[in-house]
Formats: C-alpha cells, sequence, structure tokens
C-alpha cells in the first residue's frame, strides 16, 4: 500500500538537521558519538533528522557504511522525529540501492542529490529520477546543490518530475538564485516541501511558504534554528526574523571552508566530537579555526580545548 504522502508533508517541516559522521582517532565510524548528536538535536527542538547529506561526507563512506549510518539513526531516532537520510550518489546503481534501502529500514523520505561530477543534461536528470522514483514507495526529497553538482536542475525538468512521480513531495535549494527557487515554488505547487540549503534563506524560504530548511548550522546550534521556524509557526514574525539576523553571523564562519570542515571543528571544540574528516577533506586552516572559537564564544557556546 502506497504512504500517506499527504500526512508526510504535514510532518516533515522545520529544522530538519543534516547531522555529520563523526569518526574516531582512526578514521572508523563514531556510532556511540553519532547517536549522541542525534540526541544533542532531539533536546534541542529540531523537528527531522538527515544522514549522509553534504554534511555527512557520504563521498567518504561505503556504500555499506553509508547503510551502517542510516541504520543508527534510524534505531536511534526510534520514531521521535521525521527521518530523511541522503541516498543520492553519482552512480545510478547505488542510488536505487540505497534509497531500497531507505524504504526498507522505514525512514520517512529519502533525499536524492542531483548527480555530481558527471553533469548530465536534464532529460538524463529526469530519466535517473523518475527510475528512482518508480523503484520505491517513500517519498523522495530532490537535493539541488548546483554549487557541488556542477548541474543545476531546472524548473521545467524539477515541475514535470513532481507530476509525474506522485511520490517526489519536495526539494532541498542549495541554491543562490532566490529567483529561480520562487518558481520552483509557482511551477511545482504551493504544496511542494521547499527547503533551504543556503543558510542565509532559510527565514525568506519560510515567507514563500517553504516547508523549512536543512542547514548544517543546526549540527552547532540546534535550538536557535528550530526557534525561528517556531515562531515563523506561531506567527511571530519579529522573532523569526530576529534569530534569523542573529544566527548570521555564525552561519558566515560555518562556510569560510568547504562543509562540514567548519562545522566537524566547531562541534571538536564544543566536546561533541572528535573533529576529524576523512581524506580528501580536512580541517581548517588554524586561522579559520581560532575565528571559529572566538564566534562560538560570542554565541555562549562552550569550546573546550581543541585536539
Amino acid at each position: 500500500m502506497a504512504k500517506d504522502y499527504a500526512e508526510i508533508k504535514q510532518k516533515l517541516r522545520g529544522s530538519v538537521c543534516p547531522v555529520v559522521t563523526p569518526f574516531t582517532s582512526d578514521h572508523a565510524i563514531d556510532f556511540q558519538a553519532q547517536s549522541e548528536l542525534i540526541e544533542f538535536q532531539l533536546e534541542n527542538g529540531t523537528h527531522a533528522i538527515s544522514v549522509t547529506g553534504t554534511s555527512g561526507e557520504p563521498s567518504s563512506l561505503t556504500t555499506e557504511e553509508r547503510v551502517q549510518v542510516m541504520e543508527n539513526a534510524m534505531k536511534t531516532i526510534n520514531g521521535r522525529v521525521p527521518f530523511a537520510p541522503g541516498t543520492g550518489s553519482v552512480n545510478h546503481d547505488e542510488t536505487m540501492y540505497l534509497t531500497k534501502k531507505a524504504e526498507e529500514m522505514g525512514a520517512d523520505a529519502a533525499m536524492v542529490i542531483v548527480p555530481y561530477y558527471n553533469k548530465p543534461n536534464q532529460h538524463a536528470l529526469y530519466k535517473h529520477f523518475k527510475t528512482v522514483a518508480d523503484a520505491v514507495d517513500i517519498p523522495i526529497i530532490i537535493y539541488n546543490i548546483p554549487g557541488r553538482t556542477a548541474q543545476n536542475m531546472e524548473v521545467k525538468t524539477m515541475a514535470r518530475l513532481a507530476a509525474d512521480c506522485p511520490n517526489i513531495v519536495g526539494a532541498k535549494e542549495s541554491n543562490k538564485d532566490f529567483e529561480h527557487i520562487n518558481r520552483v515554488m509557482l511551477n511545482c505547487g504551493r504544496d511542494f516541501l521547499l527547503y533551504s540549503g543556503i543558510e542565509l534563506l532559510c527565514y525568506p524560504m519560510l515567507a514563500i511558504g517553504g516547508a523549512g530548511s536543512i542547514s548544517a548550522t543546526a549540527n552547532v546550534e540546534p535550538k536557535k534554528v528550530a526557534e525561528m521556524h517556531d515562531a515563523w509557526a506561531a506567527g511571530d514574525v519579529k522573532k523569526a526574523q530576529d534569530l534569523h539576523f542573529e544566527l548570521m553571523n555564525l552561519n558566515d564562519v560555518l562556510f569560510k571552508d568547504t562543509n562540514p570542515a567548519p562545522v566537524k571543528a566547531a562541534l571538536g571544540m564544543m566536546g561533541k566530537i572528535h573533529p576529524d574528516l576523512r581524506l580528501p577533506m580536512d580541517l581548517p586552516s588554524k586561522e579559520l579555526q581560532d575565528e571559529i572559537r572566538r564566534t562560538l564564544q560570542d554565541y555562549k557556546i562552550e569550546a573546550v580545548s581543541y585536539a
């Protein structure tokens, strides 16, 4: 039986945290730390959880490691909030495999990235996403991030997919072109779940009827990110605006190097994880680490000694 997509469209809103994948000092996945990060999110009001998206370093994980990270997150969440793992890849068969795994484990939705590096044309993008959507009965969120993938899913392609695939229910738009984002909403329908993946557009996305945000900053300051969405939902526009501007300095410093390097550095300073990435990714420069520490202190976030 097909899922009730109307129900998930009501549930999967607000701050969706794309939780990082923590590693031990020898670069193994630290599942205990991952569970503790998820608990930290839920204790601070985060509305939904994602893993193995950009912030989760999926290209540094094997396919089976991605499944393990998804399974551990699913077990930790235990139905308390919606779960929408990233299941996309540059490889079509791997995307199919991971999306089916997400469905099998009972995830609420799957986030599928526009394939990176190989730059498929718009017709190929349509075929890729339609084939994945037709193979599963799980809601699909398209992840459009042209700055990483070197290809933008055009509005007409996304609208065609939304019309032809009932389980393509929304998109994460990590797209600085806000005109494009407005046209996605117009052409895909006002009930299409549109999330901002650009931190400075998280509040503007709500103003045009967006579903919320999937913001890396929520890893570090989950309470304020969630409160911004709560304030908007409660009709407290001024509070939502105030939180939007209050978060700007933190947003800025966390994106002065490639995500998730600054976020992992910050979480290391907070004592949440061992702040390592797998090569070819690495931590930010000492100068940026110092700036991150100062910024955390400005936000009254305790920064412990940094290893």
